[in-house]
């Protein structure tokens, strides 16, 4: 599932030019392109975090919850192997679990690990590992063959919610026409091509300097996100 950049910025082309508000520029609109879709992304986990306090209704096509959750898990990577058991992936956007050999390793915070490690009954096992979290990455304990605690540099692995690759709408350098080969579609669910087009227009209208369309596109996107909590 994807939403074409194409589709995406024609649709913007033809408001925008439909009354001569002006003309949005490739590079321009790859900027804002990214700027919606980057909006709509974090808006997810915000949404979920107040549907998920509200019962869901008994249709599986109309629970926002649900389908939230389905916008979100295009996004899910599940076992990806964490290089030196320190190193997080690139363009990761939430860490969910950390693994070790098939265990769930519990996130502690460093004051925690002072605590943890001085106690036999509390400190990490291989069954019961331990992990925390820092600029430089994390770092995942265990036990070595004596039962002391060891740092874990293989075997550790992760689920997590990537990050949203950057859209690209690209042009023959010929032609000046579109070059499917060299574009980047949104990588969005295909149901938010309508969000991403108000979104854009809404963002258009502050370079174009228009406040009617401004307006007009807010307008619509207040009206969308009333529909989806009411």
């Amino acid at each position: 599932m994807s939403v074409n950049v194409n589709t995406v910025y024609q649709r913007v082309l033809a408001i925008t030019n439909k009354e001569q508000r002006g003309y949005i520029t490739p590079q321009e609109f790859n900027f804002l392109a990214n700027q919606a879709q980057l909006d709509i992304f974090e808006q997810y986990f915000y949404d979920l975090n107040q549907f998920g306090r509200i019962p869901g209704n008994h249709s599986e096509y109309s629970d926002m919850l649900a389908i939230l959750e389905e916008k979100i898990s295009l996004f899910e990577k599940s076992n990806q192997a964490i290089n030196s058991g320190t190193t997080l992936p690139a363009g990761l956007y939430r860490l969910g679990s950390v693994i070790f050999n098939g265990a769930e390793a519990e996130s502690i915070t460093q004051k925690d690990y002072i605590y943890i490690s001085q106690s036999k009954l509390t400190k990490p096992t291989n069954d019961f590992p331990i992990y925390i979290r820092d600029d430089a990455g994390i770092k995942v304990y265990g036990a070595d063959a004596n039962g002391n605690i060891e740092q874990k540099t293989s075997g550790v692995t992760a689920n997590y919610i990537a990050e949203p690759t950057q859209v690209s709408w690209a042009s023959n350098a010929n032609t000046g026409l579109y070059d499917a080969a060299n574009s980047v579609d949104f990588p969005l669910h295909e149901s938010e091509e309508t969000e991403l087009v108000i979104k854009i227009l809404a963002l258009s209208g502050m370079i174009l300097k228009d406040n009617s369309l401004y307006g007009i596109a807010s307008g619509e996107d207040t009206k969308n996100v009333q529909q989806e909590k009411s």
